[in-house]
């Protein structure tokens, strides 16, 4: 597999496609360009999603989140792109995407973005004493 940026994103079949499970991706090193000033963004994107048939392969995903690095973009739009990227790739049941900016001018920025299919029902939560 390439180590080059690329916007390829690989998946796999959902090994437990019957059964609801969250699978959780912590991204601590995100960057992108603010598309007014051209210095860099720094980010820490959170990615939760229920999975239907398919899952993103982890590499595939690093090389694609290297595609941002060099591209301005406003931090809300980013947000929106890769979610629906993702999405367009695995169709999960449900995915959030949480990224959490750093300090830029004494202001943090988080944009929160979720999709849905029309369809799914969330498991009901379990609260253990």
């Amino acid at each position: 597999m390439t180590t080059q940026p690329s916007s390829n994103l690989a998946t796999f079949d959902n090994p437990r496609p019957a059964r609801d499970f969250t699978v959780r991706i912590d991204i601590p090193e995100f960057t992108c360009l603010c598309p007014l000033t051209g210095q860099p963004d720094f980010a820490k994107l959170i990615i939760e999603y229920v999975p239907d048939q398919l899952c993103v392969e982890l590499k595939s995903l690093k090389l694609y989140m290297w595609t941002f690095r060099e591209r301005g973009a406003f931090h809300e739009a980013v947000t929106h792109e890769i979610l629906d990227h993702i999405v367009a790739a695995i169709a999960p049941n449900f995915m959030r995407l949480r990224a959490e900016f750093n300090v830029r001018g004494g202001i943090y920025t988080t944009v929160i973005a979720e999709h849905r299919k029309p369809d799914w029902q969330a498991p009901e939560l379990v609260n253990l004493p």
